[in-house]
């Protein structure tokens, strides 16, 4: 019940909705009751049974006399209507339970109406909630986790919520009050034969929680692998290309087929043990009226007047008898549903409830601008157990370009890393102009950064709305000036649309040169003053290379520039280049002066010669 607790909290901004809905269901609830307890005089006229209706208005005096106080004042009306004419009566009463119905029916209507707008704005509210804490969290906490879940977690265990948990809303006040109302009028009528009530509901309800007591377990076992199959999948999208070029549909398709049978399985296990509630509670609810029957049944037969049994109340109160199966079936359904969704709950709250470990510090500083430095100070850093970096240090000067290179493992990227605050430093510190970055607000860091990285990352989105996504107030004037600067405009305006022109998903309507071209000319519309980029021409062939490095040269005056290169061509104009070598500086210096060493750069630039 904790998790339907967290799960109501987002029901607050909805309370008017909330109230509507309990109003319309205590409506509901009473109207339903009334209406069987209308059929007693219905059934007194076509039995012949009515007692002579009082002359005077009845008083209501006690609640121990209400049954006798409604009958009267009921019969008063009646004959009032009517003129003791019982063809009269009979019509009297036939409008009357139509009216109840209708009236209960209304409000069953309006409780509906108002659920809508409750149930689906807090689904809104949720998912606004899974989605913007995943965007909020940390990219180590992706690394331990599928995409096929994540993406399970925000969709199909939201929606279970929705159909378990939220549907639950549906008979919390509605149900219940059915059953208490017609519990109340059992006791007015008899209460000898609601004693048998009284002992099969309790009953009922323990039997029942024994049979849903598995349900979670096998409700998050089902969840857990859908996220399994999404995942693969997700997978089997984002490598086709490999897929196919390596003959492996069979296999990635055995993976799948694998999935979705333990998913089918788990599914199947579940639904039967659901598929209990409705057949367990309407036998049990059975055996009760059965019970009744015969015990009602005798004192009427018997003739027993003490025991304030006739034909009609009988058959009233048998009506109100098998109106609790219905509230009770849907109670017990509810049950299922809250043990079924507590899993998607628990799925969902633990993304919610995940701290940040690079959230603001609370009196974190807003910077605004970049005035001398970059400062690595001593710092030591690891993923997981062994350290990347150990003890480095490096200081950047303002408009001052450092480029990094060594062997892959080498630390290159992981600069690149703790510059953005995508991870913090285990050990030391980085400041910029003389403040730990740990103590800035992470978007006033990062608005002071660019970043162009070797897979140019863009989204299925207009040319224009790629570019604004660091800057939205630009103009288009802005965005074609800073294509033009990034060698991007040529190619840009002979597309269809000009910058309007959508790219398709991940730009896979342009060429690697071109989607590295525009990944540039997004960085330089930011126009920050400081320039990371991550090994950005890496993946392109020589003549889109020789485009995209004349737009990083353009990119990069007048800038600060942390550059991670793979191809040493591309940074021999760098103001200091660093040669790695797990996680240490072994060389530093100038092009020039590097070769002049004949060192571990020297080696590399004759590799990248010769190949």
């Amino acid at each position: 019940m904790g998790h339907f607790r967290n799960i109501l909290r987002y029901a607050k901004p909805y309370k008017l909705y909330a109230l509507g809905h309990i109003i319309s269901n205590i409506f509901f609830a009473l109207f339903g009751t009334l209406s069987f307890v209308a059929l007693k005089p219905m059934l007194d006229v076509i039995f012949g049974k009515e007692k002579p209706a009082p002359s005077e208005k009845p008083i209501f005096t006690s609640l121990l006399e209400i049954g006798e106080f409604t009958e009267n004042y009921l019969a008063y009306q009646m004959n009032e209507f009517t003129g003791g004419d019982n063809s009269k009566a009979l019509v009297f009463v036939v409008v009357l339970i139509i009216v109840m119905f209708l009236l209960k029916n209304i409000a069953g209507y309006l409780a509906n109406y108002f659920l809508v707008f409750l149930r689906n704005g807090v689904i809104r509210d949720l998912r606004n909630q899974v989605y913007k804490k995943t965007i909020e969290l940390p990219l180590s906490y992706f690394s331990e986790k599928r995409k096929g879940d994540i993406l399970a977690r925000v969709t199909s265990d939201v929606l279970d919520l929705q159909y378990s948990f939220l549907s639950v809303l549906e008979i919390i006040i509605r149900e219940p009050l059915t059953i208490l109302f017609t519990l109340v009028a059992m006791l007015i009528i008899s209460p000898q034969l609601t004693l048998f009530i009284f002992i099969f509901i309790p009953i009922m309800g323990i039997i029942i929680s024994r049979i849903g007591k598995s349900l979670k377990r096998k409700s998050d076992r089902v969840q857990k692998e859908q996220g399994t199959f999404l995942s693969t999948l997700e997978e089997t999208l984002t490598g086709l290309r490999i897929i196919k070029g390596f003959n492996a549909e069979d296999k990635f398709n055995k993976k799948f087929q694998e999935s979705t049978s333990r998913f089918y399985n788990f599914s199947n296990k579940l639904a039967n043990r659901q598929n209990l509630a409705s057949p367990t509670s309407e036998f049990l609810g059975i055996c009760m009226i059965a019970v009744i029957l015969w015990y009602g049944g005798n004192l009427v037969l018997s003739g027993n007047t003490s025991s304030g049994l006739d034909g009609s109340t009988f058959l009233v109160f048998m009506g109100l008898a098998y109106n609790i199966l219905t509230p009770a079936k849907a109670i017990s359904r509810g049950v299922y549903s809250i043990k079924k969704g507590g899993a998607a709950a628990e799925r969902i709250q633990e993304i919610i409830d995940t701290e940040n470990p690079l959230k603001d510090k609370e009196n974190a500083i807003e910077k605004q601008d970049f005035d001398n430095e970059i400062s690595f100070d001593n710092i030591s850093f690891k993923y997981k157990d062994e350290y990347v970096l150990k003890d480095f240090s490096l200081t950047i000067p303002k408009g001052g370009t450092v480029a990094l290179v060594g062997q892959s493992g080498s630390g290159k990227s992981t600069i690149a890393n703790l510059i953005t605050r995508f991870y913090d430093v285990n050990k030391g510190k980085i400041t910029i102009d003389g403040i730990d970055i740990r103590n800035l607000t992470i978007k006033s860091l990062r608005s002071q950064l660019g970043i162009v990285t070797q897979d140019a990352i863009l989204f299925n989105d207009s040319v224009k709305n790629n570019m604004l996504l660091g800057v939205e107030s630009a103009t288009d004037e802005q965005v074609i000036e800073a294509l033009k600067i990034a060698n991007a405009w040529e190619f840009v305006r002979e597309l269809p649309n000009g910058i309007d022109t959508n790219i398709g998903d991940g730009g896979n309507k342009l060429s690697g040169g071109q989607k590295q071209r525009l990944s540039i000319a997004r960085a330089v519309l930011k126009n920050p003053p400081i320039m990371i980029l991550d090994e950005a021409t890496s993946a392109l062939d020589t003549e889109s290379e020789q485009l995209v490095q004349i737009a990083l040269e353009n990119m990069m005056k007048n800038r600060t520039s942390v550059v991670i290169a793979h191809r040493l061509s591309t940074i021999q104009k760098a103001d200091t280049i660093l040669v790695l070598q797990k996680g240490n500086i072994i060389e530093q210096g100038k092009h020039d002066e590097l070769l002049a060493k004949n060192g571990v750069y020297k080696k590399l630039v004759d590799m990248q010669s010769l190949a």
